[in-house]
């Protein structure tokens, strides 16, 4: 099976790599990936961290971390990454312009991809959050068997038909051997900001059920909170920008459960 698979290569001066992924768009991912490294930050502030988003159609990096431009050439001629928040960030994002549609076949995205994860100066890293593109196709496949990943975290909300594709998600990175640190349960409860009323819009622990299936463990649980929404939308993650709220609390207990599972770090 390991045969014409190319040969892992560290990613230079990154001690270890966190892909955030999940089978389906549209149910959180990026917005985790995000406030994930901005936790992992918060979490421990002598640690070094770094955000790569490899979605090469749809980056969202760029205008959730609130950055533009493109990257500096180092002298040796790798991108150097954009930094805000105290992260370093790196995108298909700030290599085209904002509004134009990036309409490549795959040759394309794999060199894409290649330059991504190995003409990037980033310096010296603790962790690296790769924010994965959605589905299970060629470019975490990609990913996945070019550079060793310490872990995955798989999000999901909790709806069957996101917790179908969340399964596929996981069983591919086992196949591949990748370890699954866990699952994000996202958008788990909407509570009325008037009343208090709790409602499980998409259904009430769905991947509490999937985990036991996988024999996963739930990394937490984040709200469905029109604050999280706001705040990456401005471009203010609300790790950042609402540090004391409950739901940054929520995102700040996946990081320590995420570090908690990752392995030791490669000497």
């Amino acid at each position: 099976m390991s045969r014409g698979l190319p040969k892992q290569k560290p990613i230079e001066g990154v001690k270890q790599v966190i892909v955030v992924a999940s089978g389906k768009g549209g149910v959180g991912k990026s917005t985790t990936a995000v406030n994930l490294a901005l936790a992992l930050a918060a979490n421990d502030s002598s640690k070094a961290i770094g955000l790569l988003d490899v979605d090469v159609y749809g980056p969202s990096i760029p205008k959730m971390m609130n950055l533009k431009g493109s990257p500096e050439l180092s002298q040796s001629n790798l991108m150097r990454p954009l930094l805000n928040y105290g992260v370093a960030c790196m995108s298909m994002g700030f290599l085209v312009e904002e509004t134009a549609p990036v309409v490549w076949r795959g040759l394309m995205v794999m060199s894409a991809i290649e330059k991504l994860l190995r003409q990037v100066d980033w310096g010296q890293l603790d962790y690296l959050v790769v924010d994965m593109p959605p589905g299970t196709g060629d470019v975490q496949l990609s990913v996945s068997q070019n550079i060793p990943i310490s872990g995955a975290v798989i999000v999901s909300t909790p709806q069957d038909i996101a917790l179908m594709d969340a399964h596929k998600g996981a069983e591919m990175f086992r196949k591949v051997h990748v370890p699954v640190l866990g699952l994000v349960q996202n958008m788990s409860v909407f509570q009325c900001p008037k009343c208090k009323h709790k409602t499980h819009i998409f259904g009430a622990d769905g991947a509490r059920k999937l985990a036991q299936i996988l024999d996963l463990d739930i990394l937490g649980d984040i709200p469905l909170h029109l604050n999280i929404r706001e705040a990456s939308d401005i471009g203010q993650p609300i790790v950042f920008s609402q540090p004391e709220s409950d739901e940054a609390r929520a995102y700040l207990r996946v990081a320590a459960e995420v570090v908690r599972r990752l392995p030791p770090p490669a000497q």
